[in-house]
């Protein structure tokens, strides 16, 4: 796999998706408080629909070779930040440790203290994907998802989950945290793909991105 950096601002549509405005600063948006995340005791697993299921340490993780991608990103609640430079372990690097099973179509993605997020795996399974540690040069602070969140730029940033755990890859969708209480189960902000319908036998509490 390739460590060349990857360039993934938008160039086939509008750079700003319909309903965005442009902020030069980062809001920070919780719904409970920021977790500690131990990198002595913290694991990151791959499992479910794999070949060779994952465990990985801080250490072994970081061991993994990194890559660059330059995006834009966008939030739900209606602003876009553009030209970010995250780093991390690209998750097809991971995928291609776990050996992806052909019966696996989705995932449902682990962050502490107990989110979910969901994504179908032609979303996750792109090179601009990342385990990303840093934002702009500097270590992603604790309030940005620090020490490890996940990126899928080309979706809202509720996708993108911070503090992320854990990848479990399945054979059928399943909705995560937000998207039981009336998020998109996709959410592409150029078909502002924001809201959805809330499923009252699945709805519970929990944090936000």
């Amino acid at each position: 796999m390739s460590r060349e950096p990857i360039d993934a601002r938008t160039r086939d549509k509008a750079r700003l998706p319909p309903g965005q405005i442009v902020s030069t600063k980062w809001p920070v948006l919780h719904y409970s408080d920021i977790p500690r995340v131990d990198t002595a005791t913290w694991r990151f697993r791959l499992w479910g629909e794999v070949e060779r299921p994952l465990t990985l340490s801080w250490a072994e993780l970081g061991a993994l070779p990194t890559k660059d991608v330059t995006c834009d990103i966008h939030c739900v609640t209606k602003w876009s930040r553009y030209d970010n430079v995250f780093r991390g372990v690209p998750v097809q690097a991971l995928f291609e440790k776990a050996g992806v099973k052909p019966s696996a179509s989705h995932a449902l993605v682990h962050a502490a203290p107990d989110y979910t997020t969901n994504l179908p795996l032609e979303d996750l399974d792109r090179p601009e994907n990342l385990l990303a540690t840093y934002h702009d040069g500097e270590p992603l602070s604790p309030e940005h998802g620090g020490p490890i969140r996940l990126l899928v730029p080309h979706l809202y940033l509720w996708k993108s989950a911070k503090w992320v755990t854990g990848i479990e890859l399945m054979d059928g969708d399943e909705p995560g945290f937000w998207e039981q209480n009336g998020y998109h189960m996709r959410g592409d902000p150029w078909a502002e793909q924001r809201y959805g319908r809330p499923d009252p036998a699945r709805m519970r509490r929990g944090p936000t991105r």
